[in-house]
């Protein structure tokens, strides 16, 4: 296997582009044969989500590059094979068929968009492959559109709404509104919440779906300013928070109404800065998660990447990671028949917390985190201070369904 380099503050920070720039690192066609364990990871590495996508690519770098210096994995290295798919779903499919017909590929992760794991997931008993997901959001993965073969060790986004749901449920806000990115993530999340506020019998007045990569919000932020809503929930990421939050600020629409997010990376809050001061988010990783474990992972993240700490989906990714090495190691196989049986109700202890793989739809059950986008000693940009933690059995929803029942 390539050896991880280690990455300069500048790199990490320029983006997708710096990071794309020489892909001869990972590219499938450099691949190196022989005794390893193969991961194939079809990311948005540019494109809108390309800022998700690096995240998946530095936190799989990393953990392989960790877990490669103790010994791999039942004593065979790590291997990651990694192409830009800038998010298409084809060409996301196109990808990963090439990485099993031509490299023997039968695992996967860092899909970024749900879109892709969507049009993925229909091929993996056909690829007798195993995908575990390490940020895709759509509820219908673990319910509707369930296969054998997919398991999400992530957070997804039922689950990062109901946190944010359940938070309201002790504040006073009255009306809401929501906006969400305009594919199958962004639907999906502004449909559990649209119920959940309606269950607390509070007044959801409307929604607007943005596409993917659009620049200019001020239509949507004049929608709000004029819907009477005195709180609105987004469902953004990328370069769409970063423009979203950026053109809010300027409008002062905080002043008008509460700012409520799914999702708020930390890449986000160095681009905005004091743009998202206050804003309260659901999220899936914050490296300021107090546990022993995150503690020592922020350690060597950060000796790692020259003093940065993790960003969200580099904790997530590091996070399914630690469920492939259990469930190989369990299963003492990569093969699909023999590493399916193993994930089902496996339990890892780790940066989160205790995440269980749920036999009955391989959904991975796990605490919630609310966070404030906050001032932080040492830090030049707001950060995510944990406000709330969550039990597991009050976020995650009932099995194989994506609404709650109470």
């Amino acid at each position: 296997m390539t050896s991880t380099r280690s990455l300069s503050r500048r790199s990490v920070l320029a983006g997708a582009g710096a990071a794309v720039a020489a892909p001869s690192i990972w590219t499938s066609a450099q691949a190196q044969a022989g005794n390893t364990i193969k991961i194939g990871m079809p990311l948005a590495l540019t494109g809108p989500l390309g800022s998700v996508g690096q995240q998946q690519k530095r936190g799989a770098e990393f953990h392989t590059k960790w877990i490669n210096d103790r010994g791999g994995i039942l004593g065979r290295k790590v291997e990651l094979l990694i192409e830009d798919t800038v998010g298409n779903p084809a060409t996301c499919v196109r990808k990963a068929q090439e990485m099993v017909e031509r490299h023997d590929v039968r695992l996967f992760t860092g899909i970024t968009l749900s879109s892709e794991a969507l049009a993925i997931v229909p091929k993996l008993n056909e690829w007798n492959s195993i995908f575990i997901s390490s940020d895709n959001g759509d509820g219908r993965l673990t319910a509707a559109s369930l296969v054998p073969n997919f398991f999400r060790a992530n957070t997804s986004g039922p689950m990062g709404t109901r946190a944010v749901s359940l938070y309201l449920r002790e504040t006073t806000h009255k009306k809401f509104f929501a906006l969400g990115l305009d594919y199958a993530w962004g639907h999906n999340s502004v449909q559990v919440f649209e119920e959940e506020i309606k269950r607390m019998g509070r007044e959801f007045v409307g929604k607007v779906f943005a596409p993917t990569g659009t620049k200019d919000y001020s239509t949507y932020i004049t929608r709000l300013r004029q819907s009477g809503a005195d709180a609105v929930y987004l469902v953004l990421a990328g370069d769409d928070n970063n423009a979203f939050i950026a053109q809010a600020a300027q409008y002062q629409l905080a002043s008008r109404m509460a700012l409520l997010a799914e999702q708020l990376e930390l890449s986000t809050m160095r681009a905005v800065g004091d743009a998202c001061l206050g804003m309260i988010v659901s999220a899936r990783y914050a490296f300021t998660i107090d546990n022993p474990k995150n503690k020592e992972f922020v350690e060597l993240w950060k000796k790692e990447y020259d003093g940065l700490v993790p960003d969200q989906f580099e904790g997530e990714q590091w996070q399914c990671q630690q469920v492939f090495v259990a469930g190989i190691t369990k299963a003492g196989s990569i093969e699909a028949d023999k590493l399916r049986p193993a994930l089902e109700d496996l339990t890892i202890d780790d940066i989160k917390g205790k995440v269980h793989m749920r036999k009955c739809d391989h959904q991975g059950v796990q605490q919630g985190f609310v966070v404030k986008a906050s001032k932080r000693e040492g830090f030049s940009h707001p950060v995510p201070e944990v406000i709330a933690t969550l039990a597991a059995d009050r976020v995650t929803p009932p099995c194989n369904k994506m609404t709650y029942d109470d």
